[in-house]
């Protein structure tokens, strides 16, 4: 099983002004295991074919993840942002499963 250890995004918004809302990016650094590493090509409407991954990241959770579980958005991993499309819960670890590039 492969070792992981990088950053993952939290997203939240915050009214900056009456009725403007700012996206407030945090990330911080996380270790656990890569449980699956899948990489895919896929057709899409743009010229070049999207990369997908089906990867899943087993991390060591903390008390900040587990009360912002919500806000979790990108995992980055093999420098790129990768969009975090479910999260598992496992105490005392959070599986996360990610796709497609993130484009936020």
């Amino acid at each position: 099983m492969a070792k992981f250890h990088g950053k993952i995004g939290y997203i939240q918004t915050e009214e900056t002004a009456p009725g403007v809302h700012t996206e407030i990016i945090m990330e911080f650094p996380y270790t656990g295991d890569i449980l699956a590493n899948n990489l895919r090509w896929e057709r899409g409407e743009n010229l070049n074919d999207d990369l997908n991954i089906s990867n899943r990241f087993s991390i060591v959770a903390d008390a900040f993840a587990y009360e912002n579980i919500q806000f979790i958005r990108y995992v980055t991993w093999m420098g790129s942002k990768w969009s975090v499309r479910s999260v598992d819960i496992q105490r005392p670890r959070l599986v996360l499963s990610v796709g497609g590039v993130y484009n936020g």
